[in-house]
């Protein structure tokens, strides 16, 4: 029992340590290799405690070699777009100034009792209330009221609340999302004009968002 429990004591301290290295957060907030590494560390830390003539190297090595990879990838895709988008994807949007964009939820696999659920757990209870949805690479759908069903706050009361989708991403470390752009209806002449105005170039963009109406904001990378 002694033997057990020492075991025990101290896959605790190389689980709680290797979780501290990934950097991660709620369970509800793991994109899907986080998941699935967060699965097999609790996998194989089961075994040396379940069965003692199992060395405790067998347990530590494997999960160590699981946070290493992880922290890897990681960096990876920091530095590339385009694999964060292969590996994790990317967000999707289901709603659309108010309309449900069935297609969509058909290649997400998503169900109206998803999207119900969903709605519920966010204290909405009526979709014809909801303006815009976008469901996050973590499988979390994120909603956005029409004006007239929007809390209202000081600067609401003049400005009369939000009536567009809020503004996407079309440029994230100097490389562009095309598709973002075709779903705002921007095109590249809009774009290349755009950041001629502001004088800097493509690659030298670090963040740029954009709205349907071509209102934007830039962060140039430092």
């Amino acid at each position: 029992m002694a033997i057990v429990l020492i075991r025990a004591v101290i896959l605790y301290i190389v689980i709680t340590f290797s979780l501290r290295l990934m950097g991660k957060r709620q369970l509800g907030e793991l994109q899907p290799s986080e998941l699935v590494v967060t699965i097999l560390i609790s996998n194989i830390a089961a075994i040396p405690v379940e069965d003692s003539s199992v060395p405790m190297i067998m347990g530590i090595v494997p999960i160590l070699t699981l946070v290493c990879l992880d922290v890897i990838m990681s960096g990876f895709m920091l530095k590339s777009p385009r694999m964060r988008k292969l590996i994790i994807g990317s967000p999707r949007i289901i709603i659309s100034e108010g309309k449900i964009l069935q297609k969509e939820m058909n290649r997400l696999r998503y169900t109206v009792d998803d999207l119900m659920e969903s709605m519920r757990n966010q204290q909405i209870f009526d979709v014809s209330q909801i303006h815009y949805a976008i469901v996050e690479t973590t499988g979390k759908i994120n909603f956005l009221l029409k004006k007239d069903f929007q809390p209202a706050e000081k600067q609401d009361v003049s400005a009369g609340g939000s009536t567009e989708n809020p503004p996407s991403v079309i440029i994230r470390d100097g490389i562009r999302d095309n598709e973002q752009m075709r779903l705002l209806g921007l095109g590249e002449q809009w774009l290349t004009k755009t950041l001629r105005e502001e004088n800097v170039s493509e690659k030298r963009v670090f963040l740029m968002t954009a709205d349907k109406n071509g209102k934007y904001g830039i962060i140039e990378k430092e």
